[in-house]
């Protein structure tokens, strides 16, 4: 522990020193550095997918999930949105400096709020190489140097993708601290981070709900996070169908391992006495297995659901499913089982719209859309380090603008208070 401590204090120091740096580069220099470090992805390709090839075999023989295999799997697909992923970051404004707000006093003084970055983030997570360019960019992005520390089943793949982030960095002639990696698999070094008070100023966990459990339970630097993507699809009597079953289908099992997969359908009563089955029977076709109850477990194909699949991550080709009386029994089983991540109503009709949207408080609701447009590229973040379903400084996708906080720039003219 000792070690490891002393592993964390250096890039602690190293990457405040960095962060000094950071917070007055020109925002050009940043995004010369994003788009080196997405040139140097693409050049990278088949150095990059070796080093995944490694880390899915030790994967493999650890007896990883599918679910998890498919968050660590790389191909030059994948890669080639990691790299598109870096360019949209840096085409994005620069939120430093950005006046949030602005406004005279009658003594004469000239008040101004302005984004500034955070200082130093520690982020931690688990089987997801991709986190590595995600927020690096993010935090270089918003002026923030970052310490990374990814998963062991990831370490071979987190670090070639790391190399084209110093890459980036080194060409565009920022300090390459700006974006270090904890180049160790000892879980002492977590502990660390989530105790380097006066280094890190926040801790971003993203993973399984034990990873981000930990991190709350120990940590003494405050951290954004979510503990699970327990999402909802909701089935209004108000419904179309043929939307509803598109929407289902893809909430469920376009990525069943992400955290905004959905978890569990609720149907209305009277969409079910309307429609019957079509939701649920389509799951089933797209081998789906519905954990049913009451009515709908009587549909053929389904199996009985026990009480703790309602309130439970998945992250398989599982979904829970239950029949609720109208929108208000949604929201009161939303509000009893979810965890305030996202959730998703179908619906034609406005009024019950907007009762869903202002009786529930998670993060994110939608309508007529899957749960699984929950991601930060997909709100024009470009990217997102996470999900945050806290209520402090940040909410949902956590983008380069979440990576801020603000400061007073007070303008007089001799002025003195009487």
């Amino acid at each position: 522990m000792v070690q490891a401590r002393e592993l964390i204090d250096a890039l602690g120091k190293a990457a405040r020193e960095a962060a000094v740096t950071l917070a007055q580069a020109p925002a050009a220099t940043k995004t010369a550095a994003l788009d080196a470090a997405a040139d140097a992805v693409i050049d990278r390709i088949p150095a990059i997918l070796e080093a995944n090839a490694r880390d899915l075999d030790l994967a493999r023989d650890k007896g990883l999930s599918d679910a998890m295999l498919d968050r660590l799997r790389l191909d030059e697909a994948r890669l080639r949105a990691i790299a598109d992923s870096l360019r949209a970051v840096a085409a994005q404004d620069d939120p430093v400096g950005q006046v949030i707000a602005e406004w005279d006093r009658p003594t004469g003084l000239h008040i101004r709020r302005v984004r500034t970055p955070i200082g130093v983030i520690g982020v931690i997570y688990e089987s997801r190489p991709n986190v590595t360019a995600d927020a690096g960019a993010l935090a270089l992005k918003s002026g923030n140097a970052v310490i990374l520390r990814g998963g062991s089943e990831s370490l071979h793949s987190s670090a070639a993708i790391h190399d084209c982030m110093v890459a980036g960095l080194q060409a565009a002639g920022l300090p390459v601290t700006a974006i270090q990696m904890v180049p160790t698999r000892d879980r002492a070094a977590v502990s660390a981070m989530l105790g380097a008070q006066g280094l890190i100023d926040v801790i971003i966990p993203r993973g399984g709900k034990g990873l981000v459990g930990l991190v709350q339970d120990q940590a003494r630097v405050p951290v954004f996070a979510h503990l699970e993507g327990i999402c909802h699809v909701y089935a209004d009597a108000a419904a179309d169908p043929d939307k509803a079953r598109r929407v289902v289908l893809n909430a469920k099992t376009r990525r069943t391992g992400i955290c905004g997969a959905a978890e569990c359908l609720l149907i209305d009563r009277a969409f079910f006495a309307r429609h019957g089955d079509v939701l649920i029977r389509a799951l089933l076709e797209a081998g789906v297995e519905v954990r049913a109850e009451g009515e709908l477990a009587q549909i053929p194909g389904t199996v009985p659901a026990q009480p703790d699949d309602f309130g439970r991550e998945f992250l398989d080709m599982i979904i829970a499913a239950r029949l609720v009386d109208g929108v208000d029994g949604a929201i009161a089983h939303i509000r009893r089982h979810g965890s305030q991540h996202t959730e998703s109503i179908l619906t034609e009709d406005d009024a019950v719209a907007e009762r869903f949207f202002a009786g529930l408080d998670s993060a994110i609701l939608m309508r007529n859309a899957s749960t699984q447009f929950a991601d930060g590229g997909e709100f024009g973040m470009g990217a997102e380090i996470g999900i945050a379903t806290g209520k402090m400084h940040a909410r949902g996708p956590v983008g380069a603008e979440q990576l801020t906080s603000f400061k007073y720039l007070v303008t007089g003219d001799g002025t003195v208070r009487a």
